[in-house]
């Protein structure tokens, strides 16, 4: 625990206070973005913004992994040393990429169909090793399994080449995930900066209540109810900011009932602690179900949307 605290602290402050130079040296030398010419004309304006950015960014995390270990006299484990070849291999591809782009002064890099292959090499090579038995730990339990898993092991094994492929899957999906929804430029970033926000702040609440209720076996339903109430309302105050705050996005008015309704809850619970057990969970199996609800209806209006936009995408009439 300590390890990976002092890795993440390292990795933060180098990536905090490498951006802005990089920034510097990259908008001296002339590594900036370029703009298709065929994409709206506002973006023009956004010409020459520096790129490369990631290359801070996974330095920071290579530097920030060894320097933990080393910090606290950890030896570097084998997994931990393939997720970071992963981060640097998946880099690389990218890093390709913008240079080609700032080279040949261009706003194409690498051709999807090498970037992929690119990807799907870093993500063959990466799962070929996690099998491997020369990685395996003190127990003889190798970084990764074939066998199809939940809590436990269990049925055959997928089998090398099925596994192969469901790891490039993963990886390439994963990280061409916000390149695919993104659009021309780094549009999901504020957006996603906020959303990413909120539920940081919900998952740190929800770890405090939940490690107090570990450590704490004899607590009453009086404290539980107070406890779960300010984790609802704490959600729900979240929710309803990152929804307020993430602009015209769709969905927002389903994400801004979604917080009231958590605050609602929260506060029945946390005014009326005293109410039974039965109550609580009442509110709180009714709080379970409009949620799933709300998630769902939000679901099928950004397909709907999605289809929408696509149709109009096709049926615009093509530039003179």
């Amino acid at each position: 625990m300590k390890t990976i605290l002092v890795a993440g602290a390292v990795s933060l402050l180098l990536a905090l206070l490498g951006t802005p130079l990089a920034i510097r040296v990259f908008s001296r030398r002339g590594y900036g973005q370029l703009i298709r010419e065929e994409g709206p004309a506002a973006h023009v304006t956004k010409r020459g913004t520096p790129t490369m950015g990631g290359t801070v960014i996974v330095i920071a995390s290579v530097v920030g992994y060894f320097v933990g270990n080393l910090a606290t006299g950890q030896t570097p484990q084998a997994s931990g040393l393939l997720v970071m070849m992963l981060m640097a291999g998946l880099g690389l591809v990218g890093f390709i990429d913008d240079f080609i782009k700032i080279y040949k002064q261009r706003s194409l890099g690498l051709r999807s169909s090498a970037k992929l292959a690119g990807q799907a090499v870093v993500g063959a090579v990466f799962a070929l090793l996690v099998l491997q038995q020369r990685f395996a730990d003190g127990y003889d339990i190798t970084p990764a399994d074939a066998h199809l898993s939940f809590l436990r092991d269990f049925g055959p094994t997928l089998g090398l080449a099925p596994f192969v492929l469901w790891i490039v899957i993963l990886i390439a999906g994963t990280s061409n995930a916000v390149n695919l929804t993104d659009g021309l430029d780094g549009l999901a970033t504020g957006s996603a900066c906020l959303v990413l926000a909120a539920y940081v702040l919900i998952g740190l609440v929800a770890i405090l209540v939940g490690l107090y209720c570990l450590r704490h076996h004899d607590v009453t339903i009086f404290l539980l109810a107070l406890l779960v109430g300010a984790f609802w309302i704490v959600h729900g105050v979240a929710e309803l900011a990152s929804a307020l705050t993430s602009g015209p996005m769709p969905g927002r008015g389903l994400r801004v009932v979604v917080g009231l309704f958590s605050i609602a809850a929260g506060a029945v619970v946390l005014f009326w602690p005293g109410i039974s057990l039965v109550l609580m969970l009442t509110v709180f199996g009714a709080w379970l179900i409009f949620y799933a609800v709300i998630l769902g209806a939000l679901a099928f209006r950004l397909r709907r949307q999605t289809k929408s936009a696509g149709r109009s995408r096709r049926s615009a009439p093509a530039p003179a």
